[in-house]
């Protein structure tokens, strides 16, 4: 491995900081040729950040050993891409706060596949969202639509599963490191997709998962795919966080209307107010896709 991507995926590493202190380290040091030579009233300086997270910062950046942690996702089929390296997702490069490093164990042709659809739900649907969810997608699967979504509970597993059922290719992005799949009782199916398709993570694969790692998650659903659907989905929800994100990378979105008297249908009924294309039958989808292709 070069020394460059080494060093970067060495940074991704360290606690204290985040997306944007990595940007500014970048800027000053393109090749972060300083890295290990920077003292601590040079870092504080530039990364205007408090002392603690200076002093995490500095001790896992002169004590880590990257070159173990390395030899342990080898060992464990993991690949690590940074966001210079040519197979990096092209779609997800584009976006406004790309991930600097992705965690990836599975199939990875399907980070250049087209066409991605991400789909995304409730943790805890109706029946009437399973049912769509999985009569929307079987068609576009057997037509090599590659799915993506979160591998949560709920429409997250039921996408997934239905594009392994019908022998098609699924993207799990998690909230968390690959050592840490949750919730647990995803666990068999991120197995199977591991082999089957492909788990990816901005997170380093032994960062447990936390709270506020789900939702930043969501950009990446949508960064790499040309469009998501939204099946069900509460007013305030985590699936709308998704279907925002995708507009503000200009993704195409798609949502499902539902009973107006179901709180799991206001999200949706809401997006189609305000723009969102109705989906009724997965034929709203691929024209929509392409019109795209065709750029119409």
């Amino acid at each position: 491995m070069e020394d460059f991507k080494k060093k970067l995926i060495h940074l991704h590493h360290c606690r204290g900081i985040g997306w944007k202190s990595i940007h500014k380290i970048l800027t000053l040091d393109p090749a972060l040729s300083g890295l290990y030579d920077t003292s601590f009233n040079n870092w504080k300086k530039l990364l205007q950040i408090p002392d603690k997270q200076v002093h995490d910062f500095l001790h896992d950046l002169q004590t880590q050993s990257i070159d173990d942690f390395l030899q342990q996702y080898l060992l464990n089929d993991i690949q690590c891409i940074t966001i210079y390296d040519p197979i990096y997702p092209a779609k997800l490069r584009n976006i406004y706060d790309p991930p600097w490093v992705l965690y990836i164990r599975g199939d990875m042709e399907l980070l250049s596949a087209a066409p991605i659809l991400a789909v995304v739900g409730p943790r805890k649907p109706s029946s009437y969202g399973i049912a769509i969810t999985k009569s929307i997608l079987a068609p576009l699967v057997k037509k090599g639509y590659v799915i993506i979504s979160g591998l949560a509970s709920g429409i997250d597993a039921i996408s997934h599963q239905t594009a392994l059922q019908f022998s098609g290719k699924t993207i799990g992005v998690l909230g968390g490191g690959i050592f840490h799949l949750y919730p647990k009782e995803n666990i068999p199916l991120a197995i199977e997709m591991m082999k089957k398709g492909t788990v990816l993570s901005e997170y380093p694969p032994f960062k447990k998962p936390e709270p506020w790692m789900f939702p930043n998650r969501n950009r990446i659903i949508s960064g790499m795919a040309e469009g998501v659907l939204i099946t069900e989905a509460k007013e305030k929800s985590g699936s709308l966080i998704t279907a925002y994100c995708a507009l503000e990378q200009g993704r195409e979105v798609f949502a499902v209307p539902g009973n107006i008297t179901s709180s799991l249908s206001a999200g949706t009924n809401k997006l189609i107010q305000e723009g969102a294309k109705t989906v009724l039958t997965h034929v709203d989808i691929e024209e929509e896709f392409s019109l795209a292709v065709r750029g119409i």
